[in-house]
């Protein structure tokens, strides 16, 4: 079934928010304050990453060393690397492993490049589970409904691209969404408790080639609405204070947030540059962070008012970032060979008192 189609903003009124997004000032200013160092071969390819804050654990789909590599967040150690996944073939659409999330403070799916997910006990840790989608390419970006205890997987290469819902309890596909119209695969889904439904960035469509928002209920498995973002192209998307919404545009350089109820636009960010394949928002200090790659530059955004606050300097293909409520830590992986990381690392930044600059 598709819903109706709504139109979150007109294009005149998504300049109108560009040009007068505020800069805020004499705020604590992000900086880095340590890098992690993989064993094994050169960390060339990785794809997303996910906090534990609770076990204070932080994984990383490393493709270069075929495994999920588990960092201790108090340490900045890397503790273990779970291998058995594909690794990276020399194309995207069949690497992995690529989306990964935890269903619990023991358990962390990860997608595989042969449209699986592989389901790895932490207490291991080990894989103790596979569940493949039904592809032929890599079950990518996936988000955890921790209300009705299932999962969301996008296998965004296939096509026409699709997105699973699986039961955690199970560990077997509830529903299989389809979506023909996407021209550009489909990207980072999300979920908000308070609407008890799932949202999935879909770079472009035969009608929207600037993107659109799929709103979607997990126990029918149907697209219940459309929410239109001119010239965005999302990927990356989190769920932000109240029914906020976070989106990393891949088509133009800005970031935007949307209310999830009706799609309106509340805020549009051209500082941050484009290419933010993941975005995190983190409760503790009420902050989004963008990850963009095509400045190699970590975004921070005031989630609360919400306006740009700084652009920190990343490195070679930082489009992943995910932080830890507990320190504010932000994790941001670098591609070797980059100048500060020769071998990639992981890049480890904090907020501390001061001025505000920006690259």
């Amino acid at each position: 079934m598709r819903g109706r189609l709504l139109l979150g903003c007109a294009a005149v009124a998504l300049l109108c928010l560009s040009l007068s997004s505020p800069v805020a000032a004499d705020t604590n200013q992000t900086v880095r304050i340590a890098k992690i160092s993989i064993p094994g071969v050169p960390l060339t390819s990785f794809d997303i990453s996910w906090t534990d804050p609770t076990t204070s654990k932080y994984f990383l789909a490393d493709r270069s060393n075929k495994s999920v590599d588990i960092v201790d967040m108090r340490s900045n150690e890397v503790i273990g690397q779970v291998g058995g996944f594909i690794g990276f073939t020399g194309n995207n659409d069949t690497s992995g492993p690529d989306g990964v999330v935890t269903t619990s403070h023991d358990e962390l799916w990860a997608g595989d490049g042969d449209s699986t997910v592989k389901v790895i006990d932490l207490r291991g840790p080990s894989i103790v589970a596979v569940i493949s989608t039904g592809g032929k390419k890599r079950a990518d970006e996936m988000i955890q409904d921790g209300v009705d205890n299932l999962v969301a997987v996008a296998n965004n290469a296939d096509d026409p691209p699709f997105l699973s819902i699986i039961s955690v309890g199970t560990r077997s596909v509830t529903h299989k969404i389809l979506f023909p119209d996407a021209t550009d695969g489909i990207e980072q889904p999300a979920f908000d408790p308070a609407t008890d439904l799932f949202y999935l960035a879909v770079p472009a469509t035969e009608a929207h080639p600037g993107g659109e928002i799929a709103v979607i209920d997990p126990h029918t498995g149907t697209v219940m609405n459309r929410f239109v973002l001119p010239a965005c192209v999302p990927h990356g998307l989190v769920l932000g204070p109240g029914h906020n919404m976070l989106a990393g545009c891949n088509g133009s350089v800005h970031t935007v947030v949307f209310d999830d109820t009706t799609g309106a636009i509340t805020g549009d960010f051209p500082q941050t540059g484009g290419g933010a394949d993941e975005v995190w928002y983190n409760p503790s200090n009420g902050t989004y962070y963008t990850a963009a790659n095509v400045l190699q530059r970590l975004g921070v955004i005031d989630a609360n008012r919400p306006v740009f606050v700084q652009n920190v300097q990343a490195g070679v293909n930082s489009h992943s970032v995910a932080a830890d409520s507990v320190s504010n830590h932000i994790f941001v992986p670098i591609s070797a060979p980059d100048p500060s990381c020769p071998r990639g690392c992981i890049a480890v930044y904090a907020p501390v008192p001061g001025s505000v600059t920006s690259p």
